[in-house]
């Protein structure tokens, strides 16, 4: 029987990026698209903090656009980005509506729905499915419909979960970015084998 999730509420979210970059370290992402129940314990975050932020899609040289509206929402909602015209990436919007900063979700742990992710993920391994921001994607079946969805409420939510003993925290550098590389702004559960890449 699957486990009572308890969903995140909107003010854990209405809060400056890094922060909740850190602590969504050891919580839930609980997906019910496609109609199956599939929940990875969230692993690796980028944090991406707004307008001074070279890397972000609503950087101050890119100003407010079709693409990164979604950014400017309420915190707490879904900003869902196709990266490199092929992966669906899921963010979490944060911060004071109408300021654009978000937290990239970049790897997972399978909890629940191994078998639903295996089928979407045919020939990974399993440690593999969910470990990087378009395969966990792939595996929880999460696109574009779920833009600017409450990640409070299903389909998909965020969920409370065991916070991250501070001396398991990874903070290293963002990958695959070339503008505002040298930030810290990734996190990862240095105890995991599903994270997306390990620093060193």
């Amino acid at each position: 029987m699957s486990r009572r999730y308890v969903a995140l509420a909107a003010e854990f979210f209405d809060r400056d990026a890094e922060t909740v970059a850190r602590e969504l370290l050891g919580a839930y992402l609980v997906s019910d698209c496609g109609g199956l129940r599939c929940v990875g314990r969230i692993v690796e975050t980028e944090a991406y903090p707004g307008p001074h932020d070279p890397a972000s899609h609503a950087a101050a040289a890119i100003g407010r656009t079709a693409r990164n509206d979604p950014m400017f929402g309420p915190p707490g909602t879904a900003y869902v980005h196709l990266n490199f015209g092929v992966h669906w990436c899921l963010n979490a919007v944060v911060g004071p509506e109408g300021y654009p900063a978000a937290v990239l979700l970049r790897a997972l742990e399978p909890v629940e729905g191994l078998e639903a992710m295996r089928r979407r993920r045919r020939g990974r391994r399993e440690r593999e499915l969910t470990s990087g921001p378009g395969r966990l994607c792939g595996a929880l079946a999460i696109g574009p419909d779920l833009q600017r969805h409450r990640l409070s409420e299903p389909p998909l939510l965020i969920a409370a979960g065991e916070p991250v003993p501070s001396r398991e925290v990874v903070r290293t550098t963002r990958i695959g970015i070339s503008r505002g590389a040298e930030k810290r702004w990734r996190f990862y559960d240095g105890r995991s084998a599903c994270v997306s890449r390990r620093a060193g």
